[in-house]
């Protein structure tokens, strides 16, 4: 049974769908990078300066260009630390990242990039230890 993804809009369904489309491949990198560039107008709108389609690969050097804005730039590097770890900048800690408005769908895109650790917990498993 595959699990439903939680999307911010109809313009993020849209570009994630296009997107997986456009580089031909569904694998769990690039559902959750495509995913996170999708959350925001802005790395809708630049994802050619974010990734390169031809050689499938992340532009790193994106987070330098006067378009990012520090919620882009915080969704830039979860989605290239999703892609293959990156952290050149050591900015892409979840206290660097997840303080914004986008944390949930980030967490999503967690749940995308490692969809066999991040299963649903048995209600068993979420029941509250009780205090004595």
């Amino acid at each position: 049974m595959q699990a439903t993804v939680a999307f911010k809009d109809a313009e993020h369904a849209t570009f994630y769908r296009r997107a997986l489309e456009r580089c031909g491949t569904a694998d769990a990198y690039h559902k959750a990078f495509f995913y996170v560039m999708g959350l925001s107008r802005d790395t809708r709108h630049h994802i050619d300066q974010v990734f390169d389609f031809s050689e499938d690969a992340i532009r790193p050097n994106c987070l330098e260009e006067g378009w990012q804005t520090s919620g882009s730039a915080r969704l830039t590097r979860l989605a290239f630390n999703l892609w293959n770890g990156w952290n050149s900048d050591g900015m892409a800690t979840p206290y660097d990242l997840f303080d914004c408005e986008y944390a949930v769908y980030m967490l999503e895109a967690v749940r995308l990039r490692y969809p066999e650790y991040c299963r649903e917990l048995p209600a068993s498993l979420l029941d509250t230890p009780k205090e004595r």
